[in-house]
């Protein structure tokens, strides 16, 4: 059963008299989703679907829920699919996620944790694939940027590559095929790829051929539909910089047929935050760019 309370206050400080109005629903017996005199949200709160009115939620059902401290997201914020299962757990401070989190695929499985920091990830994160298996472990530092051995694996655990990398950028990386063997040692100086000191093996057995997706290390990366140019004409060729749904960089560099040939992809989560940007050179990915500072 659910009730929504209006509550109107007398108070009388130095003889002056104020009307304050206060909200409030009542869940089964819980009280969620108050309102202060000052119109500023206080204690646990829970959004449901006619609030957010996204599609695919039902209007009573919950799309997410934590605590509010004066309008501000504080402390675990939970937010939930359709199917009810949880999307993803976020430690917020004053609003911004700051702390540790985890995000969930929507078959259940733990999709990442990591922790962030200063509009960053720092320390140890996990991404893994739907099936359950490691797909990427990485370290950040206090710069939010990756330092030491990163690893990637195929979906049935194998690893794929071994990195070593300084402050956010490749000194080696070592690369391998999926039935282990190894496919490729590439040096690095100053975040480029050394050609000249690069070793590239053929497989020991055939290997079927494969699309590459968008979390691979080595990948095709073309503009998404909702991408656009803030000025001009884009028409899938030439230098650009292109811009996500919310005005973001999102790709910049040399396209052709729609196809980022050369320069940097941006990748944000699901909260708008930069993660990562990846390096694309002659159409392939080799590396990862520093995160700006700010």
């Amino acid at each position: 059963m659910k009730y929504i309370y209006y509550i109107i206050i007398t108070v009388f400080i130095s003889s002056n008299i104020s009307v304050a109005a206060q909200k409030f629903e009542i869940i089964n017996g819980d009280t969620i989703n108050y309102i202060d005199e000052n119109n500023l949200k206080q204690g646990f709160w829970k959004i449901f679907g006619r609030m957010k009115k996204l599609p695919d939620y039902q209007p009573d059902q919950v799309v997410e829920q934590g605590d509010y401290e004066n309008s501000r997201k504080q402390g675990i914020w939970k937010m939930f699919y359709p199917n009810g299962k949880t999307k993803s757990e976020v430690a917020y401070v004053n609003s911004r996620p700051n702390g540790y989190y985890k995000t969930y695929y929507e078959n259940g499985e733990l999709e990442e944790e990591g922790e962030w920091k200063n509009n960053r990830n720092v320390g140890k994160f996990v991404r893994k694939h739907p099936n359950g298996e490691v797909a990427q472990e990485f370290v950040f530092n206090e710069k939010g940027k990756r330092d030491g051995e990163q690893k990637y694996y195929y979906e049935d655990g194998a690893v794929m590559i071994v990195a070593e990398i300084k402050e956010g950028k490749e000194e080696k990386v070592t690369e391998y095929y999926p039935d282990g063997s190894l496919k490729a040692e590439k040096v690095f100086i100053d975040g480029n790829l050394d050609v000249a000191n690069t070793k590239v093996y053929e497989p020991k057995t055939p290997i079927k051929e494969v699309v590459t997706t968008e979390k691979d290390p080595v990948k095709i990366v073309k503009v998404d539909k909702a991408e656009d140019v803030n000025k001009g004409i884009f028409d899938g060729n030439g230098n650009h910089k292109l811009y996500n749904k919310d005005k973001q960089i999102s790709k910049d560099g040399l396209f052709k047929n729609y196809r980022l040939m050369d320069g940097k992809n941006y990748k944000y989560d699901e909260n708008g935050i930069l993660i990562s940007i990846e390096l694309i050179k002659n159409g392939r990915y080799i590396g990862e760019a520093p995160l700006p500072k700010d």
